[in-house]
C-alpha cells in the first residue's frame, strides 16, 4: 500500500511538472511571437509627412512615378513602402520575391484592396472578376468566364467571328488608305475590330457599327476616368462634395452604360425565352454568349446564393469588353510599330508565313497557330509583350491579415504592387533589354523556355502570375498571333513618309500606349498563291 502511494505521488508530480512545462512553453512562445511581431516593421521607404506626401505622389499617375520608383528601388532595395493613405503602398520589384508572394504564397496575396465609392459605383460594388475579393464569389465568376468564353471548345467556335472581324478590319484599313494616299492610323481600327469581336462574344449578336462606336466611346470615357477617381479614396463624404462635378459625371457615365448595355442584355433574355418556348437550343444558328452564361448563373453573395442583377451583368460585360480590347489592341499596335520600324523583322515573318502556307498547301489556320508551326511569329508576339507589357504594374493585391514577408511586415489592407516592366527589362535576365529582338525566344535564346505563367520562375509576366493571372491569356495570345499573321500577309507596312521615324514614346491611359499613335503606309501584297 505504501509503495502504491509513492508511485501515485510520483505520477502526479510528473504530470504536474509536464503541465507546468507546457504552460511555460506556451507563454514563452506567445511572448516570443508577440515580440517578433512587434519587431517587424514596414519595408523601408521615403519619410512620410501627413498631407504633403500624399499630395506629392497622388497628383501623378503610376506611369509618371516610375522613374522615382526606380530610384527608391536602388536606395531601399527590391521591396519598399510608400505611405499615401491609411493603408501603405508596398512595391515589390524582384522576380524571386514576386514568385514567392504570388505563387508560393498565392492565397495570402490574392485579395484586392477595398475600392473607393467611385470605383464601386462603376463595378457594381466590386462584382467584376478583377476587383472582387478573393473568395467564393470571385471563384464562381472566374470559373464561369473560363468555362464559357475561354474554354478551348468555345474559343474554336468563335473562329468564324474572328474571320468576320478580320474582314471588317481589312475593309477599314483599305478605305482609310484610299482616302489618305496609302496612310493609315491603326489604333482606332484595331480597337474597333476588337470591340466588334468581343461584343459578339458578350451579347451573341453582330452589332451594327453605330452601336459598336457608342459602346466604344462610353468605355473609353470610363477608362479615362480611372485616375481621377483616386480623389474619392480620401475623406469620401467631403470629396463627394468638393468634387461634386466629377461625381455627377460618373453617375452620368453609369447611366450611359445602362442605356447601352441593358437593352442588349434584355434582348438576349428575350431571345432565350422565345427559343426555349420553341424547343430550340440557344446555340443553334448562333453562339452561347457571355450574357447567356450570366443569365444562367447563380452566385454566392453575403445574403446567400442568388441570380445576378442587370447592373452586375453590365459590370461583367464591361470588364470583358475593356480588358479584352485595350490590352490586345495596345499590344497589337506596339508589335506593328516595331515591324514598321524594323522591316527586316517584318520580311522574315512574311517569309515564314509564305513557307508554311506552301508546305501545308493552305492558308494560315488557327490550328497551325495552336500547333506552333510559325515559331518566328510566336517569338515576335512574345518579344512584343516583353518589351511593351500593356500594364507596367499588375492590378494591386492586398492581404487579409498581417503577415511577415522576408523580414518585413505586410499589414492588413496594404496595397501591394508588382513592377512588371522593371522585371521584364532586367539586364541580368535579358541582355540589351530595350532592343526589340524576337530571336530571344527561338532555340538558343535567353527566352527559349520562358514560362509566361510564372509557375516555375518569373522572367516576364505581362498577364500577371498566380491565382489572379489574367484568365484571358490563351485567348489574347491567339488573337495577337491571328491578327499579326494576317496583317503581315495581307499588307506590306512602311513608315508613313520617307525618312519619318516611328516614335516609341509611351504614355498611360488604361494601358501603356504609344504617345503618338502609329501612322503607317500600307500596300496590298500579291497573293501568296502567286
Amino acid at each position: 500500500m505504501k509503495m502504491a502511494s509513492i508511485e501515485t505521488g510520483d505520477t502526479l508530480f510528473l504530470l504536474l511538472t509536464l503541465s507546468l512545462c507546457l504552460i511555460a512553453w506556451f507563454l514563452l512562445s506567445s511572448f516570443t511571437k508577440k515580440t517578433k511581431q512587434q519587431r517587424l516593421r514596414l519595408p523601408p521607404g521615403p519619410p512620410h509627412v501627413p498631407l504633403l506626401t500624399p499630395l506629392r505622389f497622388l497628383r501623378r499617375s503610376s506611369f509618371d512615378l516610375e522613374p522615382l520608383l526606380r530610384r527608391f528601388r536602388a536606395k531601399y532595395g527590391p521591396i519598399f513602402a510608400l505611405r499615401l493613405t491609411k493603408n501603405p503602398s508596398i512595391f515589390i520589384a524582384d522576380p524571386a520575391l514576386t514568385h514567392d508572394a504570388l505563387v508560393r504564397n498565392g492565397a495570402a496575396f490574392s485579395d484586392r484592396p477595398f475600392g473607393n465609392q467611385a470605383n464601386r459605383l462603376l463595378n457594381a460594388n466590386q462584382t467584376a472578376i478583377t476587383s472582387a475579393a478573393y473568395g467564393p464569389l470571385w471563384r464562381t465568376l472566374r470559373r464561369n468566364l473560363t468555362a464559357v468564353v475561354l474554354h478551348p471548345s468555345r474559343i474554336r467556335r468563335y473562329a468564324d467571328a474572328r474571320r468576320w472581324v478580320l474582314g471588317i478590319l481589312f475593309s477599314r484599313l483599305r478605305a482609310q488608305a484610299a482616302a489618305e494616299e496609302g496612310v493609315v492610323v491603326v489604333m482606332q481600327n484595331f480597337q474597333f475590330a476588337m470591340f466588334s469581336l468581343l461584343a459578339l462574344v458578350c451579347f451573341g449578336e453582330k452589332l451594327d457599327e453605330k452601336t459598336i462606336e457608342a459602346i466604344e466611346e462610353v468605355q473609353k470615357t470610363a477608362n479615362a476616368s480611372f485616375a481621377k477617381r483616386a480623389v474619392f479614396s480620401f475623406f469620401p463624404t467631403v470629396t463627394k462634395i468638393v468634387f461634386r462635378r466629377l461625381w455627377n459625371s460618373l453617375l452620368e457615365l453609369r447611366r450611359r452604360q445602362e442605356a447601352l448595355f441593358l437593352p442588349l442584355i434584355r434582348a438576349r433574355r428575350e431571345i432565350r425565352r422565345v427559343r426555349k418556348s420553341q424547343g430550340v437550343e440557344i446555340e443553334e444558328g448562333g453562339v452561347y454568349s457571355y450574357v447567356d452564361s450570366l443569365l444562367d448563373l447563380r452566385a454566392p453573395f453575403s445574403g446567400g446564393e442568388r441570380e445576378l442583377t442587370e447592373g452586375e451583368m453590365l459590370t461583367l460585360c464591361s470588364e470583358v469588353l475593356s480588358g479584352g480590347t485595350d490590352t490586345t489592341a495596345t499590344a497589337l499596335q506596339w508589335i506593328m510599330a516595331h515591324l514598321v520600324k524594323e522591316p527586316h523583322i517584318q520580311e522574315k515573318l512574311y517569309e515564314e508565313i509564305r513557307r508554311v502556307e506552301a508546305e501545308e498547301g493552305e492558308t494560315i489556320t488557327e490550328e497551325m497557330l495552336q500547333q506552333n508551326k510559325l515559331p518566328y511569329l510566336k517569338a515576335v508576339i512574345m518579344e512584343g509583350l516583353r518589351r511593351h507589357p500593356p500594364g507596367h504594374f499588375v492590378l494591386p493585391h492586398t492581404v487579409k491579415e498581417d503577415m511577415e514577408f522576408h523580414g518585413h511586415l505586410i499589414p492588413t489592407g496594404a496595397v501591394v504592387n508588382f513592377t512588371v516592366a522593371e522585371m521584364q527589362w532586367d539586364e541580368k535576365v535579358w541582355p540589351t533589354p530595350m532592343e526589340f529582338r524576337p530571336e530571344r525566344f527561338l532555340p538558343g535564346g535567353e527566352g527559349e523556355d520562358v514560362d509566361i505563367t510564372g509557375s516555375r520562375e518569373i522572367k516576364m509576366m505581362p498577364f500577371g502570375v498566380g491565382r489572379r493571372i489574367c484568365p484571358g491569356l490563351v485567348l489574347a495570345l491567339l488573337h495577337l498571333e491571328f491578327f499579326v499573321a494576317n496583317l503581315v500577309k495581307e499588307f506590306q507596312w512602311k513608315p508613313a513618309a520617307e525618312g519619318e521615324e516611328v516614335d516609341l514614346t509611351e504614355t498611360l491611359e488604361l494601358t501603356v500606349i504609344m504617345k503618338h499613335p502609329l501612322r503607317a503606309r500600307i500596300t496590298t501584297r500579291p497573293s501568296i498563291a502567286n
